[in-house]
């Protein structure tokens, strides 16, 4: 289970998280929309420990990662895997080596991390391309590669950063396809952030809205399409009617 609490975080003087608040229950597709700017991407980086916050917690399974010393937090960061916006393989390794990169380094022989990668790359919906270079794959494929890498070493949680950014609508209902996959097939939590509500809606147990730094609103795909949030209902549309103010917080 993912629990942040009262989470903030600021560079200088830009207060980018304002005391952000999102439970993430054993299993769950969570995914969180906002502009660009929002805080997505620092949100998602103080899940998987890569920042550390000004005020609050980031609870994984009970445990304070945020608190952990290099040693603890190398570990904790196994039960994570993550597909990264733009795939981020490594240009000067095959598919596999890609795929297997987090095995090789823990000390698996290379006869073994291959078809693991193997496996994994068939599980995404790839054959016969372990051998290739990424230059050699469509957008598409490199984040199908990235997908394989990110489950490589059976992690308990998966994390997207705008997993349909840069490739066409059918692939990109093919990687929202493949997000259901894992979490059917593997059991694992996932935790996506987007702008793209068609994925969305599609690949969801529970959306949250971040804006001006909060979660303003969380709820089914089917309550945030309704939504009579002004905040919510002006993201999902995408109309430019001017500044919305609500209590505590401005558009």
């Amino acid at each position: 289970m993912i629990e942040i609490k009262d989470l903030h975080k600021a560079f200088g003087a830009h207060q980018v998280l304002r005391g952000v608040d999102l439970q993430v229950q054993d299993g769950q597709s969570v995914v969180v929309i906002g502009g660009s700017g929002s805080g997505k991407s620092v949100l998602m980086k103080h899940i998987i420990g890569l920042l550390r916050p000004d005020k609050g917690s980031v609870l994984i399974d009970g445990v304070d990662i945020a608190k952990l010393d290099a040693k603890h937090l190398y570990e904790a960061r196994k039960k994570f895997g993550m597909l990264f916006q733009g795939a981020a393989l490594f240009d000067s390794m095959t598919v596999w080596e890609n795929v297997s990169f987090v095995l090789l380094r823990s000390g698996m022989r290379a006869a073994e991390a291959k078809q693991v990668a193997i496996e994994k790359l068939r599980l995404v919906g790839l054959t016969d391309v372990e051998d290739l270079m990424p230059a050699e794959l469509s957008g598409g494929m490199r984040k199908r590669v990235g997908l394989a890498r990110a489950i490589a070493h059976q992690p308990q949680i998966l994390l997207y950063d705008e997993p349909t950014t840069g490739i066409d609508p059918i692939m990109a209902d093919a990687i929202n396809d493949l997000i259901i996959k894992m979490r059917e097939e593997l059991l694992v939590t996932s935790v996506t952030i987007t702008h793209d509500m068609h994925s969305a809606y599609k690949i969801a147990d529970r959306i949250a809205f971040l804006y001006d730094g909060r979660i303003v609103e969380t709820g089914t795909p089917d309550e945030i399409r309704n939504t009579s949030n002004p905040l919510t209902r002006q993201f999902i549309t995408g109309s430019a009617q001017g500044p919305i103010r609500i209590e505590g917080l401005s558009a």
